[in-house]
């Protein structure tokens, strides 16, 4: 008997008014693998086994409450491999007109599977292609979406992109938000590794603040024209950039 589920990696879950990108793997599995995978809810289930988040929630709350309750940073990672989630970003001239970035994108570590998709938020994502692809058999972009066949252990997935994930608050203020990222075993949520980059290839943009604050298993940066975070958790996060435009 196969199983229809979803070993879920999500990402840019943010407000209606600047929502970012979201990917969710999909992939088919056995019952005894379910036992052995990090899964979550029925594909038919997903939306409503997310996390509710207010449409203003996050212009109004810090990351860390709406992560209350649910969020557990590592300060020492899992002596296994986990799956890694990696992110580059680039913010240009262009993107504080329209909102589109640059992305360049990894998951590493992906669990072994006959077919897997990665599904972006349709109309947020454009020029999408498959950089790298080790371990699988066959990877194409499909509007949309990746798609994966025949994923072994070990496997590595790139993608470039551009995305709408950049979005103006008003007085010259911009949001980059991203989250939820989770990984989930029915009411359980087990560790996983993210690291994201954000290059600001415009002199018109200066960061403000991040949220959350730096901490034991969660170090945010900033250098030059770079900011990021890198990150090992058990939950649910939601991460927030502010920037403002740096007047004439």
């Amino acid at each position: 008997m196969v199983l229809g589920v979803s070993y879920r990696v999500c990402l840019d879950e943010a407000p209606a008014r600047w929502r970012c990108e979201r990917a969710c793997l999909k992939k088919p599995i056995s019952m005894l693998r379910l036992l052995l995978l990090f899964l979550s809810a029925f594909p038919a289930l997903q939306a409503a086994a997310e996390p509710a988040v207010d449409e203003d929630e996050l212009l109004f709350k810090s990351a860390a409450e709406v992560n209350e309750g649910e969020l557990r940073f590592l300060a020492e990672p899992p002596a296994r491999p986990i799956h890694r989630h990696v992110n580059h970003i680039t913010i240009t001239d262009s993107s504080l007109d329209d909102g589109w970035v640059r992305l360049h994108q990894c998951h590493e570590n992906l669990d072994p599977m006959p077919e897997v998709q990665v599904a972006y938020r349709e109309g947020r994502v454009r020029n999408l292609r498959v950089t790298r692809a080790e371990n699988i058999g066959q990877s194409w972009a499909e509007t949309h979406t990746v798609q994966l066949r025949d994923v072994q252990r070990n496997a590595v997935l790139c993608i470039e992109a551009e995305t709408r994930a950049l979005w103006s608050a008003g007085d010259n203020r911009y949001v980059l938000a991203n989250g939820p990222y989770m990984r989930r075993f029915l009411d359980g949520f087990y560790p996983m590794w993210v690291f994201m980059q954000v290059r600001l290839d415009t002199p018109k943009l200066r960061f403000v603040e991040a949220q959350p604050k730096t901490q034991p298993g969660f170090q945010f940066w900033q250098r030059d024209n770079e900011v990021g975070y890198d990150t090992v958790f058990e939950g649910i996060l939601y991460t927030v950039m502010r920037f403002d435009r740096i007047q004439p």
